[in-house]
Parts: structure tokens; sequence; C-alpha cells
């Protein structure tokens, strides 16, 4: 759903100093677009177009009865997330073929909250795999769906292979204080490990 726009909300306070790219990321259909506009201070720019039958045998839709339309370049928001940090959120598409696009995201993000779904877990490896390649640092956050089954998340850790240090939460990608939650674990591994430091 659309942020509402206010006059309070379009500028970013005069106190920010430091901001953030922060990409939200995630296999086809694991919540990106909706934590964005869940989050998002500002009025989201998306870039969905309708799933036509082209798709179909190409685009998994299990699991996903109500999705009609997909991301094919990328959301876009931005969140003040303290008086002195704003993040401006890039939401990946998801879907395989648009891959080579992420290049382009990549350029200049200080890390990535990567969406997980509990009935499709097998198909963020190539997600957590492109992180990993460019050693670009990531959190993972369960999106807890509706039916979705629970894990503990030392189980979910295991069968994504995550090292250690990766942070690893949850959330529900349609409510603000959730979504922000998981964000702010990021933000506190950034810091933690002095990703942030060099921002003026």
């Amino acid at each position: 759903m659309d942020s509402v726009l206010s006059s309070e909300h379009v500028y970013l306070p005069t106190t920010v100093t430091r901001s953030a790219k922060i990409l939200v990321a995630g296999h086809f259909g694991a919540g990106k677009t909706t934590l964005v506009g869940s989050v998002s201070e500002i009025r989201p720019l998306r870039t969905e177009e309708p799933i036509t039958q082209a798709s179909v045998g190409i685009d998994d839709l299990r699991g996903l009865p109500g999705k009609t339309e997909t991301t094919v370049a990328f959301d876009f928001g931005r969140r003040t997330l303290s008086p002195h940090l704003a993040l401006y959120l890039f939401g990946t598409p998801g879907q395989n073929r648009f891959t080579p696009f992420w290049e382009h995201l990549f350029r200049g993000a200080l890390g990535a909250l990567v969406l997980v779904d509990t009935q499709r877990l097998e198909e963020s490896d190539e997600v957590l795999g492109l992180f990993e390649e460019r050693e670009l640092p990531f959190a993972v956050a369960v999106n807890e769906f509706d039916g979705a089954p629970r894990y503990p998340l030392d189980e979910i850790r295991q069968a994504l292979a995550l090292e250690d240090h990766v942070v690893l939460t949850t959330c529900d990608a349609r409510d603000k204080a959730s979504s922000i939650h998981a964000l702010i674990a990021l933000v506190d591994y950034l810091h933690r490990s002095h990703r942030l430091e060099s921002l003026s």
C-alpha cells in the first residue's frame, strides 16, 4: 500500500547528516515491494507490471495466490531512521531473468536486507550468493506470511547455511513497525562493523 504524503515527511529534517543506500532483496514473491511501501515516509516509486501468460512455467507462483504484479526494475522509498540518519531503500526485482539489472543497484549500496519465505527457502540460495560474492553486508529477515510454517531461527540459519555473524531476524513486511525493526537490526550490524562511520 502507498505511503500517505504529508508535508512533514517530504523533505528531510535539517538534522540529517548521514544517509545510506540499502537494498531490499529476496527471491520472487518474498515481500520486497510490500516492505518498501510499508516503511517509506514518501510515496514509494514502484515499477510493477502485471504478471502475464508469458510467465507461466517461468515464474513460480506456488504459495502466492494473490500475486498479480511483479517488479521489473526496482522499488524506491526513504526512511528517516533517526534524527541524523536517512535510509534510501531500493527493492530489487525477484526473478532470475532480472538479475543482470542488480549490477546497477549494487553500486553505492552499503548493505542489504534479504527477505526470505519459509515456504521457498531454497530460492534464497542464489540471492544470498550474490551478496556473498560481492562481500556486501546483509541481514536476513524471515517474512512471516499468513499460513507459512514457523521454524526456530537457528534451524533457518542452518538451512540457509548462514555464518554466525549474519544477522537473522523476523518481520511482517505488511507491518511498518515490524519492518522498521528489521531495518534497525541491519543498521545496528553496519554500525558494529564500522560500515556507517565513514558517512558524513
